[in-house]
């Protein structure tokens, strides 16, 4: 893991993140309720805008990302527990969580489907899942330019895949879509997702 990527990220995300991304991010965590798990917290750029929930549990594998969180975290509203931890392994019990919420964090999984199966473990049956993530593009040139980009972006930001089919992983694992948005012409999308376990 980088430790210079954790200094460059908050500040090559500020644009993005008060143009449109902080928006994105407090309309979709409005949604989340009770016990909450966040996968890949990073920074906690999520952490002051939780609202009606009981507690969050933030995972995070790259210690100088946890140690750049404790700021926003002291702007949290809500109790919140920062885990070091990688989403493929999570150190929790079967059902235990109401919400769990990934922001922006599935591009760089070393392997993200055993990452959705894990998320679907941890949660509890028909509790919610909260994804703002960016994807593989529809678009036949940009989805290969993003192919093209993948290797050498891959190498500068800390594992990021830029071609990584997040939305074909939800699916294929049995979780249900229930509602979904785009945007930047689907290089973003957001995902509340319901954890039917009975349908895989």
């Amino acid at each position: 893991m980088s430790t210079l990527f954790p200094t460059l990220y908050d500040f090559f995300m500020k644009p993005l993140e008060k143009r449109k991304f902080s928006s994105i991010r407090s309309h979709l965590l409005n949604k989340a309720t009770g016990q909450v798990l966040e996968l890949g917290s990073g920074t906690g750029i999520n952490f002051p805008l939780y609202r009606d929930v009981h507690s969050v549990t933030a995972i995070e594998p790259n210690p100088q990302m946890s140690g750049r969180a404790f700021e926003n975290k002291s702007h949290a509203t809500v109790p919140i527990e920062i885990v070091q931890a990688g989403a493929e392994n999570l150190p929790f019990e079967d059902d235990t969580f109401d919400t769990v919420v990934a922001t922006l964090v599935f591009c760089t999984i070393p392997d993200a489907e055993k990452a959705i199966l894990e998320m679907k473990r941890v949660c509890k049956p028909n509790g919610t899942i909260l994804m703002f993530e960016h994807v593989k593009m529809r678009n036949p040139f940009l989805s290969k330019l993003q192919d093209w980009l993948t290797p050498a972006w891959n190498k500068v930001c800390d594992g990021c895949c830029l071609n990584r089919e997040t939305e074909k992983l939800v699916k294929d694992n049995g979780l249900i879509i229930m509602d979904r948005k785009e945007f930047y012409r689907g290089l973003f999308i957001v995902m509340e997702i319901k954890n039917d376990k009975e349908e895989c």
